[in-house]
């Protein structure tokens, strides 16, 4: 074994040290570019495993990935509804801690919830956070797929104080947020085997709705003081969420350079859907901005 190849296997088994479950995942870089990481964060009841193949894609370009897993998820039902959205954010703070080690610059991208987590940690850590990648941000549930009764959501607050609902969950209907049919029914079946740290929990708990509207407001609210570069991602015709998330950070975030890209061909899970290798492109694209920025300036003899 080369001395090449024995550093390699020291940083794949110092980089592994940064997941906290079975769950979370890393991809170790290679040349240039593995010094800048990518932080993935998913969404409400989903698991690291659904930012896996964005990672993949991400890391064939050789960054260095890490796909973090949110506090009370990959779980049951009540470790879920325990859990709190301060300690969603804390879960990816602390793995922007420990997966800030082993890189120089990070870019966070989260889905659905998971963008308004990367929003949050980057307004909270400007300093740490060197872009952000958000896609399919959900400030609110206004897809066309939505049933009309979750308009009654901002009376769960009031339910939670009178202690109901605890156990309520709102499911979700087709399409899923997958437009793509065959892809559809095969995580609709992993949603339904009871395994949780497969493809998430089939609904969303009352409780849990209620945390995402609380970080949605607070990130709404800082939204002016974000500064790190922000590439938007939304499907034109996402179920889950409106376009109208995405021209929120476009309108509100003042402070920041956002860039808003706008898919044709798929639905609210766009890192597994048919506009899938788009998504990939363009955050590989953004990553290696943020890159080429961060890159030492050299004069005309390379010093």
């Amino acid at each position: 074994m080369s001395a090449a190849d024995g550093l390699v296997q020291i940083q794949q088994s110092s980089l592994q040290e940064v997941c906290l479950t079975p769950n979370e995942f890393v991809m170790p870089g290679e040349g240039p570019n593995a010094r800048i990481g990518v932080l993935l964060i998913h969404g409400l009841t989903g698991t690291p495993a659904e930012m896996r193949l964005l990672g993949k894609g991400l890391n064939k370009q050789g960054f260095t990935i890490y796909g973090v897993q949110l506090a009370g998820h990959c779980a049951a039902m009540e470790d879920l509804v325990a859990s709190r959205w301060t300690d969603w954010l804390s879960s990816v703070e602390s793995g922007l801690q420990r997966f800030g080690r082993h890189v120089d610059h990070v870019v966070v991208a989260g889905l659905s919830m998971g963008s308004l987590l990367s929003l949050a940690v980057a307004q909270k850590h400007p300093d740490k956070v060197a872009g952000v990648g958000a896609l399919s941000t959900t400030f609110r549930y206004d897809g066309w797929s939505i049933p009309l009764y979750t308009r009654l959501a901002f009376l769960l607050p009031l339910f939670r104080l009178l202690g109901i609902g605890r156990n309520s969950v709102f499911m979700e209907a087709p399409p899923y947020g997958i437009k793509d049919e065959a892809l559809r029914a095969r995580v609709v079946e992993q949603m339904n085997s009871g395994d949780s740290s497969a493809a998430g929990l089939p609904g969303n708990p009352w409780w849990s709705v209620i945390e995402l509207r609380a970080l949605s407001t607070h990130v709404m609210k800082n939204l002016p003081q974000l500064r790190s570069p922000c590439l938007v991602l939304h499907a034109k015709e996402d179920d889950i969420s409106s376009v109208s998330n995405a021209h929120d950070i476009e309108r509100i975030a003042v402070n920041a350079k956002v860039e808003l890209v706008l898919l044709d061909n798929c639905y609210h899970m766009i890192t597994i859907d048919r506009e899938r290798r788009t998504v990939i492109a363009k955050l590989n694209e953004f990553t290696a901005r943020i890159a080429y920025a961060a890159a030492p300036v050299r004069g005309v003899n390379g010093q």
